[in-house]
């Protein structure tokens, strides 16, 4: 069997197709961010969901707040094989991402708050008995980030923030045989699954020319997943010499660092414009590699790996950029519309569990204050992906489809 055959496996695990953001990173974190294409995010204020982007924005509040978002994500991604004939529709499934952030002020020159949110994971799901199904299958990586921050205010411009990551990661995967045994292409080729958890940090800083001009930086630490003893099995036998058999396997994985530059301008009562630039570091996946005891059977001439390893794979990705710019309009007391656009850039070469590409975002919401304390947002988003053609295991495939997100979100300060 081809070596790419086997070796997607470890991209699999932890970089699942993410239709709606380059690579596989979620920026969902609020739907007051999603109407304006997240542009200005950390910059802007408007409310706790701002920590997701930089901890100094809790200096930017007088009162305790809770927030909190559900974001509805709905990919259209459609993926057709050229060389064997056979297609996939909507590979991606359908998701839900929940957000909650809560910040504490203490007095003027302290605060402190809790996000809850994620930055990287989605699911793709092909058809069992898709031809190129031991490149394809279903991939699932699910991440959730448990965030405690604490901001100081240096003088009446100028703050910083910093605060704690800790990530839970869980990851599934399975690939079938497809044509490589076209009598049952449904059969499992391996399967894989397992959890666990990891640290990071993050830090910010906020100036503040004035009331109504501000600048955000921002800087979001790499999280090293450590995948240990998870569940291996290795339907043929070609890798473990044991047809069918689970065992542990080992693999490690950095989820990339972030940098994140904004800005928010406040032009008169009405109307605001803000922008942002985000880098991430997609460079750093150079390879993938998972070890494990029972790998140490490899059949000659079928598996291409030496004793001790279960997958290996190089990676091509390069550092991914997005630009995002937005307007904010209040018509009324009770009412704020919201407007944005983004690109993103494609982060690595496409691949069937990564069908990357460059992605146009556009995106509209609006808050209603029901109360001083209490108000509501909505957000939805458009994002137009680059149809793309690229090679995989010897074979020609299109990808092509948008996404479509909506979020709702409430508000409350006491």
């Amino acid at each position: 069997m081809k070596k790419t055959q086997y070796s997607l496996l470890a991209i699999s695990i932890a970089l699942a197709s993410q239709v709606h953001a380059a690579g596989f990173q979620v920026v969902e974190h609020s739907a007051s961010g999603l109407g304006r294409a997240f542009s200005g995010a950390g910059a802007v204020g408007d409310n706790s969901s701002e920590m997701s982007a930089n901890a100094a924005s809790m200096m930017l509040f007088d009162k305790k707040q809770f927030s909190g978002a559900v974001s509805w994500i709905e990919p259209e991604i459609d993926v057709k094989n050229n060389t064997l004939g056979d297609s996939a529709d909507d590979i991606a499934p359908s998701q839900l991402v929940p957000a909650f952030y809560y910040v504490n002020p203490i007095n003027d020159k302290w605060a402190w708050g809790i996000g809850m949110y994620t930055d990287y994971g989605v699911s793709t799901d092909y058809p069992s008995d898709f031809l190129a199904g031991a490149a394809s299958g279903h991939t699932a990586l699910t991440t959730f980030k448990f965030n405690p921050n604490i901001a100081y205010r240096i003088n009446e411009q100028f703050s910083v923030g910093a605060g704690f990551d800790l990530v839970y990661a869980k990851a599934k995967l399975k690939r079938t045989m497809g044509a490589l045994n076209p009598a049952a292409p449904s059969s499992t080729l391996v399967k894989m699954e397992g959890d666990t958890f990891g640290y990071g940090w993050n830090v910010g800083a906020l100036y503040e020319l004035n009331e109504n001009n501000r600048f955000s930086a921002s800087y979001k630490s790499a999280v090293k997943l450590k995948f240990k003893d998870g569940d291996f099995t290795d339907g043929t036998g070609s890798i473990t010499g044991v047809p069918g058999s689970t065992s542990d396997a080992d693999l490690n994985i950095d989820l990339p660092d972030i940098v994140i530059l904004s800005g928010f301008h406040q032009l008169n009562s009405q109307w605001a414009v803000h922008y942002s630039w985000q880098w991430t570091n997609y460079s750093k996946f150079s390879e993938l590699t998972a070890k494990g005891s029972s790998c140490t059977n490899p059949i000659p001439g079928v598996s291409p790996y030496p004793s001790g390893t279960c997958f290996s794979k190089k990676e091509k990705y390069e550092d991914n950029q997005r630009w995002s710019i937005g307007t904010t309009y209040q018509p009324t007391d009770s009412l704020i519309l919201r407007a944005g656009f983004a690109y993103d850039e494609q982060a690595g070469e496409a691949t069937l569990s990564i069908p990357d590409t460059d992605r146009y975002w556009y995106t509209a919401g609006m808050t209603y204050l029901w109360t001083e304390d209490l108000s509501l947002d909505a957000g939805f988003a458009y994002i137009d992906g680059k149809s793309g053609n690229f090679d995989e295991s010897g074979m020609n495939f299109d990808s092509s489809g948008p996404a479509y997100i909506g979020s709702v979100q409430l508000n409350y300060s006491f």
